[in-house]
């Protein structure tokens, strides 16, 4: 099968950027879950109780909501492959810093500092991927990128618990260990990123030069759609209603998700199982979630939709969490759980792709940053409910029927208030900004047909190494037609061309890619053809 420019292009971007994205946001997650294995033995040790842990633990948030939209503007600045690296470095030694808490104070300030370190990993990912990816392929991107998160969960669940098991190594308790051993890996990464990220397509050596222009102005030609259709500016997005309804949504899905997640281990632990079986049983919902995770971003990119696919996995999570609490204290939960993870889960791809679809540049670093930060506020209220539900009423079931009802809150956000209209229609076809002529979507009896053998390829030859300017008369004279009115020199001849059915057996090698030139097409049609 031949491949087009396109389907080489990014199948290059997607094997260069995606893998190393989802490891850094592996670890990050492992760093930021820890924390709920380690309360199986740690709470009690440095004076924790339910809702003291809830509340310690939901430090966090208020650090990572409080740098999040300074740290992804600094991103757009300076690059992505300073910043993350150095997001990476500082949060893992504050990761491995938790081992040394010896009480509620230092715990909470301990996570308050993690928050702010880590503040701008997951919206710089988000942002940085539309700098590599057209609008068509970002579901699919995010729902991969975010793949890490309930992988992490799944496996770093038998990780963390066995870690717990080995008290005493190194004069350490078992869950000081855990802190210091997954930290490593964490400091190392943030390295490795510094040497292997690269900041915008331009930069990208790993590409050929064809492949960096038709990225480069594949994306510029959707920015400024979006830029034209919404201009949404930097202080425009941080009151948006859009980014308003957004950050609600999300209020509700990560107060619904973290709340469950942070406790998870501990509601499991009440069916009378052991530590090293906790893990174990834990990996059950989250591999339910990558499962939901993958489909969802496929299906939303599939349909060419977002808002329908975020309700439906809204709703399936407080199904879910509904389903949990009735059969709380049973193994009938782990079930609800693990609805409810599929749901959380997939609305990953769908609603990161939904930013996008009007916040360009700048605008979009501070609006994504802005969304997460005030989204991630329910990492604080989910745990921080659930603790207090668990100490009230000595069950966790009030406390997962509170979480149904923000996901359910989700849900009707979604269904009647987050219509964005597309700039960029699935599939459409239109004119891409600096010099590229997509010569897309031919059949296959256009593609053999040997009528005038040679002039296409000629055509293309000469625009792409020789530039716009070079004389037609070298290629062959096209008659006029009022077929593409609109177009300009050289775009017209070769729709003209493919009109015609004017095509060759080495063209067909270019199937599905484009033609690029330098600078503006010279002439219109006359009546002799296409002159230079």
């Amino acid at each position: 099968m031949v491949r087009s420019l396109e389907q080489i292009t990014m199948r290059k971007v997607y094997l260069r950027i995606l893998p190393f994205a989802a490891l850094t946001y592996f670890f990050c997650y492992l760093d930021r879950i820890n924390v709920g294995f380690a309360a199986l033995t740690m709470n009690k040790e440095i004076g924790l109780d339910a809702a003291i842990y809830g509340m310690a633990a939901g430090a966090f948030f208020w650090g990572y909501v409080l740098f999040e939209v300074p740290s992804n503007i600094i991103l757009e600045k300076v690059g992505a492959r300073i910043w993350i690296a150095r997001i990476m470095i500082t949060w893992g030694l504050i990761s491995g810093a938790t081992a040394f808490a010896t009480g509620p104070y230092s715990f909470m300030a301990i996570r308050f500092l993690l928050g702010l370190a880590e503040a701008g990993l997951f919206p710089g990912f988000v942002l940085y991927f539309t700098y590599w990816f057209p609008d068509q392929y970002r579901a699919r991107i995010n729902s991969g990128f975010t793949l890490a998160l309930p992988i992490a969960v799944a496996s770093g669940a038998p990780i963390s618990t066995a870690l717990l098991g080995l008290d005493g190594m190194w004069g350490l308790k078992g869950w000081q260990l855990m802190y210091v051993l997954e930290a490593i890996p964490t400091v190392l990464i943030g390295v490795a990123v510094f040497f292997y990220l690269t900041d915008r397509p331009e930069k990208a050596h790993w590409l050929s030069s064809e492949e960096r222009g038709w990225l480069r102005n594949r994306i510029a030609g959707e920015q400024k759609r979006i830029e034209a259709q919404h201009g949404v500016g930097i202080l425009r997005s941080f009151w948006d209603p859009k980014v308003m309804l957004l950050s609600l949504n999300y209020i509700g899905i990560v107060t619904a998700s973290l709340g469950m997640l942070l406790f998870l281990p501990t509601i499991v632990k009440e069916l009378g199982i052991s530590n090293m079986q906790v893990g174990w049983v834990t990996m059950i919902p989250y591999t339910c979630g990558a499962i939901a995770m993958v489909f969802c971003g496929w299906l939303s990119d599939r349909l060419g939709e977002r808002r329908w696919t975020l309700f439906w996995t809204c709703a399936l999570s407080a199904v879910g969490l509904i389903v949990a609490g009735l059969t709380i204290g049973t193994w009938w939960s782990v079930v609800g759980m693990s609805i409810a993870a599929a749901g959380f889960y997939g609305t990953k791809g769908p609603f990161w792709s939904m930013p996008t679809m009007f916040l360009t540049g700048t605008a979009a670093a501070s609006g994504i940053a802005w969304i997460n930060s005030l989204g991630n506020l329910g990492g604080f209220f989910g745990p921080t409910m659930v603790g207090w539900a668990r100490e009230l009423s000595g069950s966790y079931a009030g406390g997962l029927y509170a979480l149904a009802v923000c996901a359910l809150a989700s849900a009707v956000i979604s269904l009647f208030w987050l219509r964005i209209p597309r700039a960029v229609a699935p599939g459409e076809e239109y004119p891409v900004p600096g010099g590229v002529i997509d010569i897309q979507h031919l059949d296959q009896n256009r593609r053999d047909n040997s009528t005038v053998r040679g002039c296409l390829t000629a055509l293309i030859a000469t625009l792409a190494l020789a530039g716009c300017a070079a004389p037609v008369q070298q290629i062959g004279a096209y008659p006029r037609t009022d077929a593409y009115p609109q177009e300009r020199g050289v775009v017209c001849a070769v729709k003209y061309a493919m009109r015609q059915n004017y095509w060759t057996a080495q063209a067909a090698q270019l199937d599905g890619a484009v033609v690029i030139f330098a600078g503006e097409c010279p002439a219109e049609p006359n009546s002799e053809g296409f002159s230079g």
